[in-house]
């Protein structure tokens, strides 16, 4: 058979599941609070999204991944996976870093890196901002390494009724304050294994949430992708549709890049969420 056209038109039509993503996430960029001066942070964590009423996981009348409607009050997003995940996305994350370092690696190498960091929370001191502050430590050295407080734009969530996981975008701000005074209202250790390739990284973390100094943990198991470089980002949103350069294309490919890490992630999931 002979080679066939993309269409009729020669050219492929636009996938309408990236552009919805992108539009989403260069929306909240362009249109995020001019007094807040910090980092956008664009991430994906794996999850399942339950239905509020039974608990279950979502059922909808859909055979594919489906972008639901931002705002949808029916269902609840959770990010908490069980340790035989945690352990199983570990193994798979570790041989693609092993494969990388071999000669002849078909993609960009993969870098690893292990911390042990502590978040401390503290109430605002302005009673009217809902967002408390978050101050984080390296566990070993005790070195401060961010006083900031995150802000929430939006969410997307998505669902995937083929697979074993959905998943969930978050647009947030990360804004830097000044170190806090007074007592923390909580803290968790984070151990986190980070995985960079080119511009993204997957973070495998284990959380321990303390809501008392001597109290037993609350133990989660995450796991998620984002973007490593903001500035970045942010000058190819800027750069959006502003002529037919490839400059102008480079927001719309990056989205494409991260969606589908973040769906390998979630086809790659088994059975076993909390």
């Amino acid at each position: 058979m002979p080679p066939l056209s993309l269409s009729i038109l020669g050219v492929e039509p636009l996938d309408e599941f990236i552009r919805e993503v992108a539009d989403f996430v260069h929306h909240l960029i362009s249109t995020r609070p001019p007094d807040l001066r910090g980092d956008v942070e664009v991430e994906a964590k794996i999850g399942v999204l339950r239905d509020k009423g039974s608990g279950n996981r979502l059922q909808l009348p859909v055979l594919v991944e489906t972008i639901l409607a931002p705002g949808e009050g029916n269902c609840r997003f959770e990010s908490n996976m069980s340790v035989m995940q945690h352990k199983h996305y570990n193994g798979l994350l570790n041989k693609l870093k092993e494969a990388s370092d071999k000669p002849g690696y078909h993609s960009s190498p993969i870098a690893y890196t292990h911390t042990h960091l502590v978040d401390a929370f503290f109430p605002s001191e302005n009673p009217r901002d809902k967002e408390k502050i978050r101050v984080t430590r390296n566990e070993k050295t005790g070195e401060v390494v961010a006083s900031m407080k995150k802000v929430r734009l939006g969410n997307l969530d998505i669902y995937s009724p083929k697979r074993a996981a959905d998943w969930r975008i978050s647009v947030n701000m990360e804004v830097p304050v000044q170190h806090p005074t007074g007592m923390a209202t909580h803290t968790r250790r984070k151990d986190r294994i980070s995985y960079a390739h080119e511009e993204f990284s997957i973070d495998l973390t284990q959380v321990a949430s303390y809501n008392a100094p001597n109290s037993q943990p609350e133990l989660l198991h995450e796991l998620e992708l984002e973007f490593s470089n903001s500035p970045l980002l942010l000058a190819a949103a800027a750069k959006r549709g502003s002529d037919q350069t490839p400059e102008s294309a480079a927001f719309d490919e990056l989205i494409r890049a991260f969606v589908n890490n973040a769906r390998i992630l979630a086809r790659n999931a088994q059975g076993g969420w909390q």
